[in-house]
This record gives structure tokens, C-alpha cells and sequence, in this order.
């Protein structure tokens, strides 16, 4: 080939890729929605106050799913007998859990032959900005499992609960033991002061917490709850936060992949969930302030609200506790302080790679422990 075809060649392969980052840039500055691969499995709704929602996942139409790894699962042609109900924190959208169709925790769990609901605790407004921690585990989230026994005919329910959705499952678990079959609990906080270097700094806000209430009688609960309120947009600030360059080597990622459709449309996929986060009510960031950070009550067993009926000592159930070694927001001794108080004798703690996203979703996820959640439920059903 002469120089000049060589050159020609170079050019031309060159114009192919600046139309394609051009074509692709456009999309994902003006039309993201089409780039994005989550929420593609089926669900209904089987319940809606106008707040939470109560989806449940029929079985699957395949006889078998692909992971992100390249291995297969047969989908289970019976179903497991006790249903699993997937709690999650506030502040995300519900698409962590279906992100990928080949990443999909909710298509996995499916697969696996589990009878599968999932809460959503919607997006609250101003005006339910006096919501706090306990109406969410001993209101919302019971009414919301009466509304799976009802549905399912099975009293006794699992529970997964990934961060926020850990600790209301283990605090329901407290005040409703006999409900409650098993425990699985991922990156879920406990012990707020044994929480690394967040930890020390929970630890010097409570020493100025005391020293305010001490000298005044105020806490973070005499403050108007609608001045509290963290909106969804400061809530992905914050978090991207925790890793500020793993957000830019992001977007860095993207600039110099922008001609690749499958790359554009990954990360479009990844920014529906962390670009799209929900406010939290003002009574629960009163209450992360007063019960969580400042006087740390769960890391002395009890429970984050005003006049608990128990404490963490109340905690039947089997655990599987699943942590990550490289999450700054609930290490995994924050997290396994929970072993301390609990009267369960059957408890599991696993620690994996990854942060706090990356423990339930990732592929280090599905190929570490997707698999032994479900093989732990089951050997327990």
C-alpha cells in the first residue's frame, strides 16, 4: 500500500470516529435515556400509598440467563419457599438493582428460584419532611411486608437490606423477630464511631454535639426539619465525594472512549443511578445527627428512635453479613459490630473487595457473592 493510500486510510478511519463521538456526545448530553440498559425486568406493582411502592418480580420467561462473566444459570423451575424481599436505602433509585441485564441482582435472585419483592421508598416532598428513621422501619416497611405475606400466603419473610435498607431490616428484625426467616445485610451501618476515618469525624462532631447540649439543651432535633431536608442532587455530590477521583478518571474514561456506543452506553447506564439520587426527609438527616452520629446508639445495641420497644439483643434471625474492604462510608467494622448484640447463633460476616456501591451491584459482587447469598437462603429455607 502506497503512503498516500496509507494516509488516506488514516483519515478516513479518523472522520468514522469524530462523527461517531459527535453522534454519541450528542446523545449523551441530550438523549441519555436512550443509552441507558437498566430496568428491563419485568414487574408489578402490587401496592402504592402515593410514597412506597411494593414491586414484585414474576418468574422469568427464559430458561436461562447470561451473566456479565460469560457464565450461564438455569432458571429454577421451582420456587424457593419462603420469599425474599429486597430492602433498599433511601437517597438511590431502585435502578442499582437491575443495572445491566447480564449485572442484575433482582434477575439473578429470579433465576434462582426466589419469589421476589422489592421496596421502593419513592421520593418524599416537602411536605413529609418529618419523616424519620422509625417510620421507616416500624411503619412503612412493616406495611409494606404484611403486604408480601398477603400476596405470597408466607408469614415468615427474607430480608435483604444493602446500607440504610440493612439497618431497617435489622431493626425491624429487633422489634419483629417472629416475622423474619433470615438476614441478609450488606455494607449496613452499625457501630457510626468504628467507621474509619468518617468514624473519627462522627466522633469530634459528637464531642461538640454534647458539649452544644450540655450548654443550651439543643439537639439537631429542635431544628425545623424542613431546614434539614438534603435535596437528591447535594445527596450524589456527597457521594461521588467519598471517591472524588473515581468520578473523574469517569468522566476522563468517557472522553477518550466517546466513539465507542457499548462504553457511552455503560457509563450513561451507571450515571441514571448516581446522577439521579433522592433527598432525604429532614427528621431522618435530624435523626442521623442526634441517634447516629452523635450519640451512636446502634454501636451500644439499641435503636435509633425516640422510645425503642427493643434493642439489637432481639435479633433472632440468621445473618449474612457481606462488607467491603474498600468502602469509606460503612467499613467492615462498623458494619460487623452488629455481632456484639445480636442473640442469633447462626451468623455469617463476609468481607469482599469493592466499596459501598460496588459490594451489591458489581461484577466482584456477582461473581463473589450473588451466588453465596442465595446458596445461604436456600440451605436455610
Amino acid at each position: 500500500m502506497s503512503l498516500l493510500s496509507a494516509t488516506r486510510d488514516r483519515v478516513g478511519r479518523e472522520l468514522v470516529r469524530s462523527r461517531a463521538r459527535l453522534r454519541h456526545l450528542r446523545q449523551r448530553v441530550f438523549d441519555r435515556q436512550a443509552l441507558v440498559q437498566a430496568g428491563q425486568t419485568p414487574f408489578d406493582v402490587i401496592h402504592d400509598d402515593g410514597l412506597v411502592s411494593l414491586r414484585y418480580y414474576p418468574p422469568l420467561a427464559e430458561s436461562e440467563i447470561e451473566l456479565a462473566d460469560g457464565s450461564r444459570v438455569e432458571v429454577a423451575k421451582t420456587t424457593q419457599r419462603t420469599p425474599l424481599v429486597i430492602v433498599p436505602p433511601l437517597a438511590v433509585n431502585m435502578l442499582i438493582y437491575d443495572l445491566f441485564p447480564e449485572r442484575s441482582l433482582v434477575r439473578y435472585l429470579r433465576a434462582r428460584g426466589f419469589e421476589l419483592y422489592l421496596v421502593d421508598w419513592g421520593r418524599p416532598r416537602r411536605a413529609q419532611d418529618d419523616l424519620q428513621l422509625a417510620d421507616y422501619f416500624d411503619r412503612l416497611l412493616p406495611a409494606a411486608l404484611d403486604r408480601v405475606r398477603a400476596h405470597s400466603g408466607v408469614e415468615r419473610l427474607n430480608l435483604h437490606g444493602w446500607s440504610f435498607g440493612g439497618l431497617f431490616s435489622l431493626c425491624h428484625a429487633a422489634i419483629a423477630p417472629e416475622g423474619i426467616a433470615n438476614l441478609v445485610l450488606v455494607g449496613a451501618p452499625v457501630d457510626y464511631h468504628d467507621n474509619g476515618v468518617l468514624g473519627e469525624r462522627y466522633k469530634a462532631l459528637a464531642r461538640a454535639g454534647h458539649w452544644t447540649h450540655d450548654k443550651t439543651g439543643l439537639t439537631a432535633h429542635h431544628i425545623p426539619p424542613t431546614l434539614l431536608r438534603s435535596p437528591g442532587v447535594l445527596n450524589s455530590l456527597v457521594f461521588k465525594a467519598t471517591s472524588p477521583m473515581a468520578a473523574v478518571r469517569s468522566y476522563a474514561g468517557l472522553a477518550a472512549n466517546l466513539h465507542d456506543e457499548a462504553y457511552v452506553s455503560n457509563h450513561a447506564t451507571n450515571a441514571a443511578f448516581l446522577d439521579d439520587m433522592v433527598a432525604y426527609p429532614g427528621g431522618v438527616v435530624a435523626d442521623f445527627i442526634d441517634y447516629l452520629w452523635i450519640d451512636n446508639v446502634l454501636g451500644e445495641g439499641r435503636l435509633p428512635m425516640s422510645d425503642p420497644p427493643a434493642d439489637l439483643s432481639n435479633v433472632q434471625a440468621p445473618i449474612l453479613n457481606i462488607s467491603g474492604r474498600g468502602d469509606p462510608i460503612v467499613t467492615p467494622s462498623c458494619s460487623q459490630a452488629m455481632t456484639k448484640f445480636v442473640a442469633s447463633d447462626d451468623v455469617t460476616c463476609r468481607t469482599i473487595r469493592g466499596g459501598h456501591v460496588g459490594i451489591v451491584s458489581s461484577e466482584t459482587a456477582l461473581t463473589e457473592t450473588w451466588g453465596e447469598i442465595a446458596d445461604w437462603l436456600i440451605a436455610r429455607d
